[in-house]
């Protein structure tokens, strides 16, 4: 590793500080300090290549997803309920955007991910999952609205899990839009492991939605007694990465197991994965889990699993041009062990693991590609920071 440090000097602290209109256009007024990019840059060599870490900037509580926008700039959630816009050229931090859906920040739960209709430029349409409060206690929804200056406008309800329930984890929540238009949203357990296998049960899902909130008509369980028509593939524990290959159309997917176990997984229609009746985690006592089994007839086997947990969370595939040694790869945050894991993909298989940034960020909660090529990692600290990996 090669560390180095750039000083800007005051003119061009300044000129970041003032290069950009857009926000002005849009209404929004940063924080000073949190709006100045942090100045410390540091080179890393990977098996690959060799990256430039830079921070964006600073300030994000407990940021969970994000978005980047046609313009270049990025939508940041924040999970105690706030929207924000930063501006990777100037590190600027908007104040949060007004207009936001009901958001119960509580445990595990509140403003989570987000994601931009294929057609944004056109229509506007900002996708958000988050935790809501309802009778009977607590669950994950989806909503939307148009993002117009300083906010979000027309915010409609396009998915509401079912049924609620008492706990605070477990909520999910990620979205992913196919090359067909359909959004997939994931659902976690929320911690009553008997939902996942449950086609009947939102929880412990991954879910397929038309970007209006209908069904489409090819959904596996739509027309099923008693099945949730959204229902897309099911048997998961709480699913934290999602992210479709441009190049080859599948979708992958990580999720935390118990004790240990955890999966990435290639999502496909109507398939369980196995979760409570298999699973190659513990429980956090050290026992078994159920019966303690690893496989069992007609239940999907991870594509791999990592033990001790690494908790991952946030998923990307590279298809960048910035670093061509990386393309096809998949990247997946990691909160238990504070990393970046690099997957290298080979058909339907895992062949190599590389780990980046060990200790050296914090906890990763979002990976993105940018529209320069570049990798973008949220950490979900109480002062979060969006990094930037770029070519040296």
């Amino acid at each position: 590793m090669v560390f180095q440090q750039h000083q800007p000097k005051l003119s061009e602290i300044v000129a970041m500080g003032v290069s950009r209109t857009s926000f002005a256009l849009l209404g929004l007024v940063g924080g000073l300090l949190s709006s100045l990019p942090a100045v410390a840059q540091q080179m890393f060599d990977s098996e690959e290549t060799r990256f430039r870490l830079t921070p964006v900037v600073r300030g994000l509580e407990h940021p969970w997803g994000l978005a980047q926008m046609p313009d270049g700039r990025f939508l940041v959630t924040e999970r105690p309920g706030r929207l924000r816009v930063v501006d990777p050229e100037t590190g600027t931090l908007s104040a949060p955007l007004a207009g936001l859906p009901s958001v119960a920040a509580q445990g595990q739960g509140g403003l989570l991910d987000v994601a931009l209709d294929p057609a944004f430029p056109d229509n506007r349409w900002v996708y958000l999952t988050h935790s809501v409060a309802l009778d009977g206690g607590l669950t994950t929804r989806v909503s939307r609205g148009r993002l117009s200056d300083g906010g979000l406008v027309d915010v409609e309800t396009l998915f509401t899990a079912r049924p609620v329930g008492s706990a605070r984890h477990h909520f999910g929540s990620r979205l992913a839009f196919g090359a067909d238009g359909r959004l997939f949203v994931t659902v976690g357990d929320r911690g009553e492991r008997t939902r996942a296998p449950d086609p009947g049960n939102d929880g412990g899902k991954v879910h397929r939605i038309n970007p209006d909130g209908s069904i489409p008509p090819d959904n596996p369980f739509l027309g099923q007694d008693g099945a949730s028509p959204t229902v897309w593939s099911l048997g998961h524990r709480n699913l934290q990465g999602l992210a479709f290959d441009p190049a080859t159309g599948r979708l992958w997917e990580t999720e935390h197991g118990p004790r240990g176990g955890d999966e990435v997984n290639l999502i496909v229609k109507a398939v369980n994965y196995g979760w409570p009746t298999i699973t190659y985690g513990r429980e956090y006592s050290g026992l078994q889990v159920g019966r303690g089994l690893t496989e069992a007839p007609g239940l999907a086997q991870p594509v791999i699993h990592w033990t001790p947990s690494i908790a991952p969370s946030g998923l990307a595939v590279y298809d960048g041009t910035a670093f061509p040694s990386w393309r096809g790869n998949l990247f997946a945050g990691a909160l238990a062990h504070t990393h970046l894991r690099r997957l290298v993909v080979e058909g339907d298989r895992i062949v190599h693991q590389e780990i980046l940034l060990d200790g050296v960020v914090g906890r990763v909660r979002a990976v993105a590609v940018g529209a320069d090529g570049a990798l973008y990692l949220l950490t979900d600290e109480e002062e979060g920071v969006l990094y930037r990996m770029g070519p040296v």
